[in-house]
């Protein structure tokens, strides 16, 4: 269950919609929401003074914007690095869930332009929800899952059905990524068959929960990405396991910010919110 959330608001993007969109939804309701703006350090002390200013009327308008009871959300406002204090801020408040902005950089230009909510996935283990800042954020009713046998994609499926299950006409979307090339999209009957599906299938069935399945085949993260689409998903949910040793926690994982993992992968080209679970790998 999701209690604890952080919203790290730059004041662009549409980090603020997609926090209400979610808000609407019972389950979330319950949530304390932490809405955190960072000051980059400036050259002189009267400019500091200035975006000090400048932050604390933006903590007061998202606040005021985001509509919430007064005992359900708090304003932080940190001075520093930017990728740094999200990921400190997200530790000292426990967060359950964290709700960033990005611009969508792909590969090695996330690193070049020093992408904050790239960093910030890289080295957090906690679960987030990414929105590129040039999509339309919708009222979430279509939630899409990929589906394999993992423990992330088990973790993936228990969120999105508690999210779904509260959601009145919403619709799970199961995605299964056929290994075989030869395989033919499925839907349907077809899809029911699936093996992979089949646990899926059966817990959306207990949880009274409306579906729709589908197999698809080709790359892992394009074959998801065209799914979501053609299933004009709302929120996408993905399950991402952290593979570092527990050496590296602290260092960027260079394999994944070249772009080389499914996550990466979907979180650049996938149209719609992604939510990214955190499991260990």
């Amino acid at each position: 269950m999701i209690e604890k959330i952080l919203l790290a608001d730059s004041g662009t993007g549409q980090s603020e919609e997609m926090l209400k969109a979610l808000m609407a939804i019972p389950s979330f309701q319950r949530a304390f929401v932490t809405v955190l703006h960072v000051v980059p350090p400036q050259v002189s002390s009267d400019t500091m003074t200035e975006k000090w200013e400048e932050g604390g009327k933006l903590l007061a308008q998202a606040v005021q914007s985001l509509k919430l009871d007064s005992n359900r959300v708090s304003a932080m406002l940190r001075e520093g690095d930017p990728k740094d204090v999200v990921l400190k801020a997200a530790d000292e408040i426990n967060a359950d869930l964290i709700i960033m902005g990005s611009r969508g950089l792909k590969r090695l230009v996330s690193i070049l332009e020093n992408s904050v909510s790239q960093y910030v996935f890289q080295l957090s283990s906690r679960p987030m929800l990414l929105v590129k800042d040039d999509i339309y954020v919708r009222t979430i009713s279509r939630v899409t899952v990929a589906i394999d046998k993992s423990a992330a994609s088990k973790e993936s499926l228990s969120l999105a059905l508690s999210l779904v299950r509260d959601i009145k006409g919403g619709q799970i979307n199961l995605v299964h990524v056929a290994t075989d090339p030869k395989a033919s999209e499925a839907m349907g009957a077809a899809a029911e068959k699936d093996p992979i599906l089949a646990d899926a299938i059966a817990d959306a069935k207990k949880a009274g929960v409306s579906y729709r399945a589908m197999v698809v085949t080709g790359k892992a993260g394009e074959a998801i990405c065209r799914a979501a689409d053609e299933m004009k998903t709302d929120l996408l949910i993905l399950g991402s396991p952290d593979r570092r040793p527990s050496i590296a926690k602290g260092l960027p994982d260079l394999d994944r910010l070249l772009g080389t993992s499914l996550s990466d992968y979907v979180r650049v080209y996938a149209n719609c919110p992604v939510l990214l679970t955190r499991t260990a790998g």
